[in-house]
């Protein structure tokens, strides 16, 4: 198959397709760090086989959803779940039509990761098809069956060091605490994020936060006892291996109000008055918060800005969040963060990982704020740029200004289980192919290559998350 020739995405000419040859061969076997994701932890946690081949590849994957949904596929038919219970397509009749239709996925990094997983799992070299659909979804089903393809195997075959979920911080953590008794935590381990209580764009705050403070025994209506909530819940998740904190915004807007300021948004936030203003503005105070909070625990803030989520308003009615319908926007993160750098980015304790989905971001503000500020770094590309051309454009943007070791490495942060090996062995390739080319044009020496290569792929996960 083509799409898996050995030089896939390496450089074309030589020598920099050698030397990107060499330096991938040093890389590609190495483990992975997954330090942010959205794996469902029940996967972990009960260790149980993945009811069929659709829900394993097609059912959680946005990236899929939304190119079949661009060309009039109803969600019905592609068996994604309603809020009304109403009946959507069968497994097998979901996936016969992902595959008369996996030529729409052409030049996709989708098809990259799907291609690569069917082969690494599964051994399929055969292109999917409405011609091959029953016979693969057959082969999948069948392996599914093994003890090989169970999820706790599947982090031992991939050689996943550390995968990270994600939770919300009213979420109780029941499957971590299984994993805790089974001593599976540390390899899994959950992120902490606020955004179901510190985003009042979301309906229904003020009962989030009630419940907040039941959970935490804090008097959340006053802003001392929020904060002190989130401090009692942030040492909660730690308890699960929790490492890092992220955060979803619309912008990367912050705020330094006055506590008699902070204390009247509240009220305002709790009694359901607030203006749009006053939303953005308890948004950008709560990031300054979740800042001086990360000063004191050294838990590492991850902050994505840019993504204007859940746009089509039907699908969000019909099945809720987090199937497509989000698209990138612009993002000012100089002035952005000015009021919580002032506050913390010089404190020795404080790292926060940028990500965005304004790629013309990246040589304007990121580099450059990466490579002065010693509390930032850059998240590797997100989303709709984790692919092969993103990841090129990427790092010809912020190598020169922000250098290697300011990145913070990579992560999948999927929620397709089988896609993490095929997105990392993407990053690996793309690493190789642009330390090749420096390399082939005299700009690094290979043994320079050689460590950065290293450092890309495995250990700079493991510096910017502080995972031991």
């Amino acid at each position: 198959m083509t799409h898996l020739h050995p030089d896939r995405l390496l450089p074309a000419s030589e020598p920099a397709r050698s030397l990107a040859r060499e330096l991938y061969a040093e890389v590609a076997d190495l483990p992975l760090i997954s330090p942010h994701g959205h794996t469902d932890p029940a996967w972990f946690a009960n260790n149980t086989r993945f009811s069929d081949p659709a829900t394993l590849f097609l059912t959680p994957d946005h990236y899929v959803l939304r190119m079949l949904r661009s060309r009039g596929l109803s969600y019905d038919d592609l068996g994604v779940p309603r809020k009304d219970g109403q009946p959507v397509a069968k497994g097998r009749d979901a996936w016969r039509l992902f595959a008369a239709n996996y030529y729409l996925f052409a030049g996709t990094p989708s098809k990259t990761w799907v291609d690569h997983s069917l082969k690494w799992a599964f051994g399929i070299e055969e292109e999917l098809s409405a011609a091959t659909a029953d016979a693969i979804y057959d082969r999948i089903d069948a392996a599914l069956a093994t003890p090989a393809l169970l999820p706790r195997a599947f982090l031992d075959r991939a050689k996943v060091e550390v995968i990270a979920t994600t939770e919300f911080a009213l979420d109780t953590l029941p499957h971590h605490q299984k994993m805790l008794a089974d001593g599976y935590i540390g390899r899994v381990r959950t992120t902490y994020r606020p955004d179901d209580v510190t985003n009042p764009d979301r309906a229904g705050l003020p009962e989030r936060l009630h419940k907040f403070g039941e959970l935490t025994g804090e008097d959340v209506s006053s802003w001392n006892g929020l904060i002190n909530a989130h401090r009692i819940r942030r040492e909660y998740f730690r308890q699960y291996g929790a490492v890092a904190t992220d955060h979803g915004m619309p912008t990367a807007n912050t705020a330094d109000l006055p506590l008699v300021d902070k204390q009247a948004l509240l009220d305002r936030v709790l009694a359901g008055t607030q203006s749009l203003a006053d939303n953005d503005l308890f948004r950008a105070q709560m990031m300054t918060e979740m800042a001086l909070l990360a000063c004191e625990d050294g838990m590492v803030m991850q902050l994505h800005a840019g993504a204007r989520r859940n746009t089509d308003p039907q699908l969000m009615a019909e099945r809720g969040a987090d199937l497509g319908a989000d698209i990138p926007g612009t993002t000012d993160y100089v002035t952005g963060l000015s009021a919580l750098l002032a506050r913390c980015g010089n404190h020795p304790n404080f790292r926060l990982l940028m990500f965005t989905l304004d790629e013309t971001n990246y040589a304007r503000e990121l580099a450059p704020m990466a490579g002065f500020w010693p509390s930032l770094m850059i998240g590797p590309p997100w989303w709709f740029h984790d692919s092969p051309q993103g990841i090129r454009r990427y790092l010809d943007q912020v190598v020169e200004s922000a250098g290697f070791y300011n990145l913070a490495g990579f992560n999948d942060d999927t929620r397709a289980l089988l896609s993490i090996p095929a997105r990392h062995d993407v990053w690996r390739r793309e690493v190789s192919g642009f330390l090749g080319r420096w390399v082939g044009e005299n700009r690094l020496s290979k043994s320079s290559a050689r460590d950065i290569a290293r450092h890309l792929s495995y250990q700079a996960a493991k510096d910017a998350y502080r995972i031991k």
